[in-house]
């Protein structure tokens, strides 16, 4: 089978690859033609971008809204007035503002190949950040530092990285994507300039990153327009372009040699240069990289599946809602639990359907002020544990609820987050103003905005402590002095019925902006390890895979 592009036959091809169609002899052509037609690539790389983030990407970021900060007797202004003492909320609405439309314009400026007519790109600004990269996603990658390493959407700052094993894509600020294969060693220099100690890199050069050098210990590269594999060993370091044209300068040497696509340059230690064949099949390729992330994907969804149909037998289980199975109508949610019958279905007001975790996967967003799933959970429980996987798409309000009983109902809780990313749980005594707020250092961050992230609060009646949870890591635990039992009752997922409380106090507008594709809450205070098992089992990322090659 041989593709030529541009034809109907690549189109289908292309479509075939982002639905997982294609069979082993349609990936075969169409590698091919991408290795040897920049064009093709370029026209793939845009189709396949717009095919796995277009539909997340149009609200990356909503502004703060300038809400008035009007003095209330509610029970929660300990909470805002806990936040105020260190510094004023507006400056820092504004900040949070300010920082989500930087990470939204580096997302874009990294996405470079959606320059060409998708849609006008805004300057990029580099207030606060030096970051030079973002590393775009990573399949079977294990990286050297276990415990500070990258993930899959961080922004990059100009340092070492190095990869173990598997692999990682990293887009520059300028456009450039390198395909960095384990074990590498790699120095982020700029937005255009990147150098490598050790391993293979492939890298695709558009043309607004012109002049993409690639600094290696035996020579360095200038290309333009071209992908080309690299490779840093300590006997030499080679040059393979692919297509394209690049300039090579062995060494110190001050003069450099331009190769044409279709030959490739060897720089041995001992200075001397010889001409190679290029190798393809060396060097993992942008295909090969999106195939094994897709095929990865999908098979980390699979398990997803599985967990979800063992945790649906779960004793405790009281609600769990995954989004995936919604009425014909679409504004009813049943509750997936088959050991309770607390709450049969869930309703759905406003809101919208988006993409989840995964490819295929649904979840609910809130967008609009009026957005929200209500829920009723009747009953008195010792102890209670929420879990959520969430996408923050901007803290708008001072209170973002994530679920919330009814209005200051005796003994009911409310779980939120806070405008500078702390996260909250009010637990309401059964007596007038007896009430008590759990709040958690700040723990969603900046790099938190638009990446899907679990959220968990234990409160454990019989221990008498409140925990949070992000990532399945504890980030506060604290005495909690409100004795059981506990109520949910009417209660909403996104919002909040302030129940009697004066309509035009912005501070009774509690609305989360973002999305949800899991729910779950259990009648007894989970452990620690379950908590981490709930986060390690739903994570969307790629980095624990065993995948077959």
């Amino acid at each position: 089978m041989k593709l030529a592009f541009p034809s109907p036959e690549f189109d289908d091809a292309v479509a075939s690859v982002c639905h997982g169609e294609a069979d082993e002899a349609l990936c075969r052509a169409l590698n091919e033609l991408l290795r040897n037609d920049a064009s093709a690539l370029d026209e793939y790389i845009l189709r396949t971008e717009l095919h796995s983030r277009l539909g997340s990407d149009e609200d990356l970021f909503v502004p703060a809204n300038q809400l008035a900060s009007e003095e209330t007797e509610s029970e929660e202004l300990r909470f805002r007035e806990r936040g105020d003492l260190d510094s004023d909320a507006s400056p820092k609405r504004q900040l949070w503002w300010a920082w989500g439309v930087v990470a939204a314009l580096l997302a874009l400026a990294a996405l470079g190949v959606w320059q060409s007519g998708i849609r006008e790109q805004a300057p990029v600004s580099q207030v606060g950040s030096q970051a030079v990269a973002m590393l775009d996603r990573t399949v079977r990658a294990r990286w050297a530092d276990a415990e500070k390493h990258p993930v899959a959407g961080d922004p990059l700052e100009p340092g070492w990285l190095t990869l173990e094993s598997g692999l990682a894509q990293i887009v520059f600020y300028k456009g450039a994507r390198l395909i960095v294969e384990g074990p590498a060693e790699i120095n982020l220099l700029a937005p255009n300039h990147v150098s490598v100690r050790k391993g293979k890199i492939t890298a695709d050069i558009p043309s607004q990153s012109s002049g993409f050098r690639i600094d290696g210990p035996h020579a360095s590269v200038d290309a333009a327009v071209a992908n080309v594999g690299f490779e840093a060993e300590g006997s030499g370091t080679a040059v393979h372009v692919f297509s394209g044209q690049a300039a090579v300068r062995p060494g110190n040497a001050s003069a450099e040699e331009s190769v044409e696509s279709g030959i490739g340059i060897l720089v041995t230690e001992t200075g001397d240069v010889q001409r190679i064949q290029p190798d393809g099949s060396a060097f993992a390729s942008l295909y090969d990289f999106h195939a094994e992330s897709s095929a990865a994907l999908a098979l980390r969804r699979d398990n997803w599946e599985v967990m979800g149909e063992r945790l649906n037998q779960e004793e405790s289980l009281l609600v769990r809602l995954d989004f995936e199975q919604a009425s014909p109508s679409r504004w009813e949610l049943p509750n997936l639990s088959q050991s309770s019958s607390v709450a049969e279905k869930a309703s759905v007001i406003g809101c919208q359907w988006g993409r989840g975790r995964w490819p295929g996967k649904q979840a609910i967003e809130f967008q609009n002020v009026n957005d929200r799933v209500r829920l009723d959970v009747p009953g008195e429980y010792d102890s209670l544990t929420l879990s959520a996987w969430v996408r923050v798409q901007g803290l708008d309000r001072e209170l973002n609820s994530l679920f919330m009983s009814d209005g200051f109902v005796e003994e009911s809780i409310h779980w939120l987050l806070r405008d500078d990313g702390v996260l909250g749980m009010t637990v309401v005594g059964d007596q007038p103003g007896d009430y008590q707020i759990v709040a958690s250092p700040p723990v969603v961050e900046l790099n938190d905005i638009g990446r899907w992230i679990h959220l968990a609060v234990v409160i454990d009646g019989r221990s008498r402590r409140v925990s949070h949870f992000v990532n399945g890591q504890e980030v506060d635990r604290e005495a909690l002095m409100i004795e059981p039992p506990y109520r949910v009752g009417p209660s909403e997922l996104g919002n909040w019925s302030a129940r009697g409380f004066p309509e035009d106090d912005p501070f009774m507008i509690r609305n989360f902006s973002g999305s949800m594709d899991e729910f779950c809450l259990f009648s007894r205070a989970l452990a620690p390890e379950e908590i981490e098992k709930l986060y390690q089992e739903g994570r969307p990322d790629l980095d624990l895979l065993a995948f077959r090659r």
